[in-house]
């Protein structure tokens, strides 16, 4: 059964996030509010955790899944950036953009793309899910909260609890999200003098790279 953390949207309160955040580091899967749509996050390093938001969210290891970084020095550590692909990134950071880059030897093997070995990372611009990022101390792996069988993310913390209640550990609740997913960009080609390629026109606008 999820515990449920009611926040105040712009002063969280930091002695309800901390439990959301033992429950976390417990191997919990908890549903927390972003930028662009609430979104399922797990600890980076808990692979029965991982395989549980892989089974929630009902996609399978082909599924690119993302790392929710708390600025852009510690997007680094998980992925190879040239100064090209760097100030395209400041350009947009944070906010509700996933960008896809070759993931760095610190994200473990099971997590990156089987074939590509990349990984999603990004930066979100919400307090909440910033005050959760510094508690933690590392990157949250996520994936949009996009119940199975379904093709829009779920924005309204109660709706959530309601569905998913019996496979979550937490429901933090900040009020209510743009109901869009982010705006996905693939960065890779860019380190061989390739072109940033859109893959998902998300909430964020891409005139903001450029693009």
């Amino acid at each position: 059964m999820a515990q449920f953390f009611e926040v105040h949207p712009d002063n969280p309160q930091l002695r309800l996030l901390k439990q959301a955040v033992a429950l976390i580091e417990r191997g919990g899967i908890a549903a927390v509010p972003t930028d662009s749509s609430y979104a399922l996050v797990c600890h980076l390093d808990d692979k029965t955790a991982a395989d549980n938001l892989r089974r929630i969210r009902g996609v399978d290891d082909k599924h690119h899944l993302t790392l929710l970084c708390r600025d852009l020095s510690e997007l680094a550590n998980y992925a190879r950036v040239d100064n090209q692909q760097y100030r395209l990134i400041k350009a947009a950071t944070p906010g509700p953009y996933t960008f896809i880059l070759d993931a760095s030897k610190e994200v473990p093997r099971r997590l990156s793309h089987p074939s590509r070995k990349t990984i999603g990372l990004r930066v979100p611009e919400h307090k909440t899910l910033q005050a959760l990022l510094e508690l933690l101390g590392a990157p949250l792996l996520a994936t949009t909260l996009i119940p199975r069988g379904q093709t829009e993310p779920l924005n309204d913390a109660e709706q959530i609890r309601a569905l998913m209640e019996h496979e979550l550990a937490a429901v933090v609740d900040a009020g209510a999200c743009f109901q869009q997913p982010t705006t996905v960009i693939d960065l890779t080609a860019m380190r061989e003098g390739g072109d940033a390629v859109l893959i998902r026109l998300g909430r964020g606008k891409v005139s903001t790279m450029g693009l």
